[in-house]
């Protein structure tokens, strides 16, 4: 299973690789919506992690621009709690939403049930595992 994580912060794209990598997961990052838009075409992951805020573009404006080529899963995975926004989010095109700070388990569960949904869409994905203890 490949990963894109998305976000501006190099600290979170670090965080979130260094959990992901405990499971049997390729993980790629970007640190920029036009970045992470050039990874998805060439990488072809199996789900992408997208912060919202962002400047160069936004969590909303990258899921908008992913759905014109791609029916990738994604995940938003942001600070923001605003029922408004979220829904905004998952109109914009996004397939699962988490608040930050997410337990690693949880957010394992997520990636784990997005490409579930997608498997028939989507054959060369597998489920997650954590290597050791959880």
């Amino acid at each position: 299973m490949k990963i894109l994580v998305i976000d501006d912060d190099p600290a979170m794209t670090d965080l979130l690789k260094l959990i992901l990598v405990s499971t049997d997961a390729e993980v790629f990052t970007a640190n920029s919506g036009i970045e992470g838009l050039k990874k998805i075409k060439e990488l072809s992951p199996s789900v992408v992690i997208l912060d919202l805020m962002m400047p160069d573009m936004d969590g909303w404006q990258i899921t908008a621009e992913i759905r014109t080529f791609s029916s990738v899963p994604v995940m938003i995975l942001s600070v923001i709690d605003n029922p408004g926004l979220v829904a905004r989010a998952l109109d914009a095109g996004a397939d699962d939403y988490l608040i930050k700070p997410a337990p690693r388990n949880v957010l394992i569960a997520h990636i784990n049930n997005l490409t579930r949904r997608n498997t028939s869409v989507d054959t060369n994905t597998s489920t997650l595992h954590f290597i050791g203890a959880v």
